[in-house]
């Protein structure tokens, strides 16, 4: 993802508490964040209260890290950069290190918290292909998607609605896609839990080495390495930004936990789009109960009720108040020029095919990358390698609809 942080400030300044800031966008979030978090304590519950904070807390983390998977794996490949895609697998692989045990119970409470660990098939492939492609024409992914929104990113007006549409329709199609597969594979209940931390984080130290490679065959071939620029921390920075990818990728660490732990399941992004995106069709006449993966949205009353209800839902919507509270900190709510036709036309693509693909592979960056691999499933490394294999044709179509890489 592009960098949202305002380049305005000078490192070191004594400015107050809001220079510099929007202070519109600061306001208005904050007082979406306070009615929303009393409305859902008062009618729903104190739990859907606390994750609609911590999605709040998520998306000011991405978007003062500027922590987008996209722009991360794009790196690797056009400019030897890893960086981006380090961060990521430090991100899973300490999250791994605290999810397996406490999904495995061992944890010395009566509370049951689950992984995110889904079937492998054929139609994860295909999925997972088509997101790759579509993160890349989209400029984003479920979790880029929303806090670039939130940060006011008139591009997204056209990733993420394409990309509920497109999880909608993967929905109705669901039956269609039941291709071969093998099920789901828990290294936990496979290897122990001692076992599936020691493979998993092996799994990732030979990805980071493969990387490593990339970064030197990168350099040898350009002659020079990848510039990196680190500039000093300006004064408040840590509700301005701009955060560096260890404070960020430490703060998804820990609010990923705590979402496990308060929710019961840990962070997710896609099916709050396509619940969304169900409950609209809903109240526009379509009878979505009768479709075999909403065969419980039986009224379009369920299925707004649902909206306030779903884990995934309440904290998407937290994580785009987090992300414009950041922003208006910032300086940088809003800016930046409205795309040309042809970069709508991939912004609604890509945002299609990403809704499609997270679908039916049972996930994004979010709930099959991060939150697959550091449940133990091996869902989660297919879903890596064909999402990887898809971005790389989304690179190469990227050109074609006004993005550079």
């Amino acid at each position: 993802m592009a960098n949202l942080q305002s380049e305005e400030f000078s490192a070191g300044g004594s400015d107050g508490f809001l220079a510099g800031a929007n202070t519109r966008a600061v306001m208005i979030a904050l007082s979406l964040l306070a009615i929303g978090s009393v409305l859902l304590a008062a009618q729903v519950s104190t739990q859907k209260a606390l994750l609609f904070l911590i999605g709040a807390g998520l998306g000011f983390a991405l978007l003062h890290g500027a922590f987008g998977f996209t722009s991360g794996w794009r790196s690797i490949i056009t400019r030897g950069d890893g960086r981006g895609l380090k961060a990521q697998l430090a991100v899973i692989g300490a999250t791994m290190i605290l999810f397996i045990p406490i999904i495995t119970g061992y944890l010395p409470v009566d509370a049951k918290f689950n992984g995110l660990i889904a079937p492998v098939s054929l139609t994860v492939v295909i999925g997972a292909f088509m997101f790759g492609i579509g993160m890349q024409l989209g400029n984003g992914c479920g979790s880029g998607a929303l806090f670039t929104l939130g940060g006011g990113s008139k591009r997204m007006l056209f990733t993420l609605p394409g990309f509920i549409v497109g999880s909608l329709l993967a929905s109705l199609h669901w039956s269609w896609w039941k291709l071969p597969g093998i099920g789901t594979i828990n290294f936990a209940k496979e290897f122990g839990v001692p076992g599936a931390v020691i493979f998993g984080i092996a799994a990732l130290a030979g990805v980071w080495g493969l990387i490593i490679l990339l970064e030197r065959a990168y350099q040898h071939g350009k002659g020079s390495a990848v510039k990196v620029s680190t500039p000093s921390p300006r004064a408040g920075w840590m509700w301005r930004g701009p955060w560096s990818l260890v404070w960020a990728g430490a703060a998804l660490v820990v609010l990923n936990v705590a979402t496990l732990l308060v929710g019961g399941f840990p962070w997710a992004v896609t099916y709050g789009f396509a619940l969304w995106g169900a409950t609209i069709a809903s109240l526009a006449g379509v009878d979505i109960g009768a479709y075999e993966f909403w065969g419980w949205a039986k009224s379009s009353d369920i299925l707004v009720g649902a909206l306030v209800t779903n884990q995934q839902s309440v904290m998407n919507i937290g994580l785009i108040l987090g992300a414009m509270l950041a922003a208006g900190l910032a300086g940088t709510f809003g800016k930046g020029p409205w795309p040309g036709a042809i970069s709508i036309a991939g912004a609604i693509l890509g945002g299609l095919l990403m809704g499609y693909g997270a679908r039916l592979s049972f996930g994004c960056n979010i709930g099959a990358f991060l939150g697959g691999i550091a449940s133990g499933s091996l869902h989660g490394w297919v879903w890596f390698a064909s999402a990887f294999a898809g971005s790389l044709l989304g690179i190469k179509l990227r050109p074609s609809f006004g993005l550079a890489n």
